[in-house]
């Protein structure tokens, strides 16, 4: 299939965010084939005219499943997420359940511009619940990192055969990754397990981190026993000192932070800021929909004003913007097929009408200061039309049992 964009304006991000207005876009076998003004090609023409057209939003970490307890512990402390999350809700999902709600925060996504998430799948797992998990987001028409997360407290992965299942099953649109406790909860010798699993599967790496509460000082801890590497991605990092920060970029490994959620949960200083100064490929991450909203645009804006409050350097508009895409599909190891608007990756696409007078002024800035869920048009993955209805998951909501009881 053939499709041009016809006459938007532009939003890239690669070097660094760029605006260039009045630019047609072909898309061919769901990559971006050619960039330029007065393309001619045999094709569908859709006309973009006073929209914006920019790489779809990367959300590196997303407990997706939670949809279903959108706003359940709105201005809640971490340990009552926990309470609510882990004690409460979690026990009761049954794969049914687990496909309803990913399927519902996947749709959600994709309706606001996120065209690609990590989802960290923590949820009590068994063969059932993964393939219905799976099958949610590949229904869906997102693309997804799904992170297999069954670790036994204190332990390593519960049972490594389910997890070589899950990177069988994975495929297309969803690449398989391990998500397990890591070096903050459990032992060494539990992590180095883990470690080893995620070289057999080849897969990525993503992983909670904090100062504790078991080991203090855990990427050291990862850096002495040679497991410090490329293909981790270290999720919020707040409580860490600056010396594992930089540890961590040395190694080419990234940092997924939540701003909004650390912000609300007190996790720690936040994060944009340290990281910026350090020069650690970092991207931008929902977390959990129980306390925070589910929207880039949000998401965003609490980077860009929390790293104003922060240690290190502040981040501008573009640096948001950049995170939310390029760096964002970096942080996930994509970097080299999606997150901008270059000839030969994957076509992962929004197009957003912006506010006139804002964008005239400044068309990032506008973005990302004033960008709304409600004014994206249009959404395509690999060149696919995805975008879903106005109420893309409140039907789907309706048959969660589990939330009654």
């Amino acid at each position: 299939m053939r499709l041009l964009l016809r006459g938007g304006d532009l939003i890239d991000t690669e070097p660094a965010p760029v605006v260039r207005p009045g630019t047609d876009l072909l898309i061919e076998d769901g990559r971006i084939a050619a960039v330029g003004v007065g393309l001619a090609a045999d094709a569908e023409v859709v006309d973009v005219t006073g929209m914006q057209v920019l790489p779809g939003f990367v959300d590196t970490h997303r407990h997706t499943w939670q949809e279903a307890l959108r706003a359940a512990v709105v201005g809640g402390s971490l340990a009552e997420y926990l309470q609510v999350v882990r004690v409460g809700v979690g026990p009761r999902m049954r794969p049914s359940d687990v496909h309803v709600a990913t399927l519902a925060g996947a749709r959600r996504s994709l309706a606001s511009g996120v065209t690609t998430v990590q989802d960290f799948a923590h949820f009590p797992h068994t063969p059932e619940h993964t393939a219905a998990s799976l099958d949610a987001l590949r229904s869906s028409g997102i693309r997804a990192v799904f992170g297999y997360g069954d670790s036994a407290a204190g332990g390593a992965t519960r049972d490594p055969a389910a997890a070589r299942a899950a990177a069988t099953a994975a495929g297309g649109l969803i690449t398989m990754a391990l998500a397990p406790l890591g070096p903050s909860h459990t032992p060494v010798e539990a992590v180095a397990e883990d470690w080893r699993l995620a070289d057999e599967l080849g897969v990525r790496i993503f992983v909670h981190v904090s100062a504790g509460p078991l080991n203090t000082r855990p990427v050291e801890l990862l850096r002495d026993n040679g497991l410090l590497r490329a293909g981790i991605t270290f999720v919020h990092a707040n409580s860490l000192a600056d010396d594992e920060l930089a540890m961590i970029g040395e190694a080419g490994a990234t940092v997924s932070i939540a701003p909004a959620v650390e912000a609300q949960m007190g996790h720690g200083a936040p994060m944009a800021g340290r990281l910026n100064a350090l020069g650690v490929t970092t991207g931008l991450g929902v977390d959990v929909v129980t306390t925070v909203p589910s929207d880039m645009f949000s998401l965003m804006r609490a980077g860009l004003l929390t790293s104003q409050c922060g240690p290190g350097s502040r981040w501008t508009a573009a640096d948001a913007l950049f995170a939310a895409t390029l760096g964002g599909a970096r942080t996930v190891g994509l970097g080299d097929s999606i997150g901008s608007l270059a000839v030969g990756k994957q076509a992962d696409l929004v197009v957003y009408a912006p506010d006139p007078v804002a964008a005239w002024h400044d068309p990032i800035g506008s973005l990302v200061a004033f960008g709304e869920a409600s004014r994206v048009r249009d959404v395509f993955v690999a060149g696919e039309r995805v975008k879903p209805g106005p109420d893309p998951v409140d039907e789907l909501l309706a048959s969660a049992e589990f939330l009654v009881g």
